[in-house]
């Protein structure tokens, strides 16, 4: 029994070290900003949704809408910031290793359309919202 505890403490120590070397290994200082670029498919978020205003309601209510689309689709946690500008949303998702943002802004009102942000390279595309989940995925 003692062999089975101190065999399982190994395996919790090597984990732990494990995961330690891949965080270290993502982190990267970056001009002025500071990144995690976990693999897409271990970063603790999947995506995340922003209003591009918190002030204007027609798109806080879009924007939950293709939160809520998203969180429907079995992609994984997905997360909602509102809080600050748009700036400082990006750089506080860039920190956490989230690889893609989707802005929702006045373009989506109006064409159905919203930006998604990398990550990485952080190149803005526009995409359809009918065609979000499927963009999200291919990049998991």
């Amino acid at each position: 029994m003692v062999w089975l505890i101190a065999r399982l403490s190994i395996s919790i120590i090597i984990s732990d070290r494990s995961v330690l070397v891949a965080l270290l290994e993502a982190y990267q200082e970056e001009d002025n900003r500071i990144v995690l670029k976990l693999p897409a498919r271990i970063a603790p978020y999947k995506a995340a949704v922003f209003p591009l205003l918190k002030n204007k309601p027609e798109l806080v209510a879009k924007a939950r809408e293709i939160y809520s689309q998203l969180t429907a689709n079995s992609l994984g946690p997905i997360a909602w910031d509102d809080r600050g500008n748009i700036g400082k949303r990006y750089f506080a998702q860039d920190e956490i290793g989230t690889p893609s943002c989707v802005t929702v802004d006045f373009d989506t009102l109006e064409k159905d359309t919203v930006t998604v942000r990398d990550r990485d390279t952080m190149k803005q595309e526009t995409v359809a919202i009918s065609e979000l989940a499927d963009f999200i995925k291919k990049r998991l």
